[in-house]
């Protein structure tokens, strides 16, 4: 049966004067850019929890999407129905990666040895699927939020019993990540905070989450999994606060608790909005501090106060993502995740290539655009230009330690009044532009 029957895959690339819907624009996958095929930059990846499960429910309407491989009774036939939607859509979208949450894939069980058993058996599916179609998977996680058992938190949770199960809950969805070959394996708090202060041990709690991290470390070296760790930053929603507010905030934990060794980022535009900052923001403190690992790919709308969770279309927003991920030498172990999910009101199964194929094109532009900026060179040397001071001896003295207060004012005597330079904002905007 195949559930995308208007496709015949994989989906062409046919240039910019294409008309086809169904059709790449811009993302031609073995194109060389800089040096790498656009493929490789890119590493788009597919998310299983917004594509093939989620149903367009919001918090004042039912669900909306026509989804033909939810309609079976039997919840493990349902499973293996959306796993075969899944792979289809892979090869005719002609993707490389997915990603998964454990719940995703295989459903609870009405006790824990049943939810193993179920999640053992989609596994066993998956791997023989990707043998047979070259998908990698990117990364995997365990839904730690969703059942009501996590309703004050996983990790975080005042009961040991519920944190007893998460960790159980990990256990199993690491060694699945690891069978399948995973690059990496994701940690969400989706409800690792609070909602009142007044019923909080907050000391307690980020000692609790440090600890199932250090645990999960533990169990990837016993079972030989490789894989790059990361921490998905988000500062609320579903609870007030979420103690991985943003990438700052997920750095300090990491330090605190001595595992910045162990995790990186994975990045969302959606959740840099939520905390008030650009994604920009967030990607350019990750990679400062060597802990930019993996993005996910998606926007919100500024006009809503929630994770709406939208494919990317916007060029400056791909761009400036884009300039991030040449800066640091690329994505290795991480890729670009379609962490995005179809408006309720796109409703049938063919949005689903609509929807990533035009986010798969505005990374393609996004790349070519971040490639020409950096090789025409002129943001670079403004920049360079502005901080030109600190390379001179008095501000590399400063830099190394080997400046006192008192030295410093004797500088300000000698010098007087330094020389106001303007920023250029508008100026480097119009420059932006001049590519865009």
């Amino acid at each position: 049966m195949s559930y995308f029957p208007e496709v015949q895959g994989p989906i062409p690339f046919e240039g910019s004067s294409s008309k086809n819907p169904l059709a790449f624009k811009h993302y031609n996958a073995k194109e060389k850019v800089a040096g790498k095929s656009m493929e490789d930059h890119l590493r788009f990846t597919v998310c299983y929890w917004h594509t093939f499960k989620a149903n367009g429910q919001d918090p004042f309407g039912a669900g909306t999407l026509i989804r033909p491989w939810e309609t079976a009774s039997d919840p493990m036939q349902r499973a293996k129905d959306t796993l075969d939607a899944a792979f289809e859509f892979f090869e005719k979208l002609g993707v490389r990666f997915w990603a998964f949450h454990d719940r995703d894939i295989a459903p609870e069980g009405e006790n824990y040895d049943q939810s193993v058993k179920n999640l053992t058996a989609i596994v066993d599916l998956a791997e023989a699927k990707q043998k047979a179609t070259g998908v990698q998977l990117l990364w995997g996680t365990a839904n730690l939020f969703s059942h009501p058992r996590y309703q004050a938190g996983a990790a975080t949770n005042p009961d040991p019993d519920v944190f007893a199960h998460a960790a159980a809950q990990v256990k199993d969805a690491l060694e699945a990540t690891h069978r399948l070959g995973g690059l990496g394996y994701t940690f969400w708090g989706g409800r690792e905070g609070y909602d009142t202060l007044w019923n909080t041990n907050m000391k307690q709690e980020r000692e609790q989450l440090a600890m199932m991290l250090h645990m999960a470390v533990l169990h990837a070296r016993k079972i030989g999994f490789q894989g790059q760790f990361y921490i998905e930053p988000k500062p609320k929603e579903p609870t007030t606060h979420q103690y991985d507010s943003d990438a700052a905030a997920c750095l300090n934990f990491l330090r605190e608790f001595n595992l910045l060794d162990k995790f990186k980022l994975n990045l969302e535009t959606n959740h840099a909005t939520l905390a008030g900052h650009t994604m920009l923001h967030e990607l350019r403190v990750a990679r400062h501090a060597d802990a930019l690992g993996s993005i996910d790919a998606n926007t919100g709308d500024e006009l809503i106060g929630w994770d709406t969770d939208q494919f990317p279309t916007n060029i400056y927003l791909t761009t400036a993502i884009m300039m991030e991920v040449l800066e640091m030498g690329g994505l290795t172990t991480g890729g670009l995740n379609f962490d995005a999910k179809v408006r309720r009101q796109s409703h049938e199964p063919i949005d689903l290539f609509y929807a990533h194929i035009g986010g798969m094109d505005a990374f393609a532009r996004g790349l070519k655009t971040a490639v020409k900026i950096r090789e025409d060179g002129r943001l670079a040397q403004f920049v360079a230009e502005r901080y030109e001071g600190w390379t001179h001896p008095f501000g590399q003295k400063v830099l190394t330690g080997h400046r006192t207060l008192e030295e410093c004012e004797d500088h300000v005597r000698r010098h007087g009044e330094p020389t106001r330079k303007s920023g250029r904002q508008e100026f480097l905007e119009n420059l932006i532009n001049e590519f865009i």
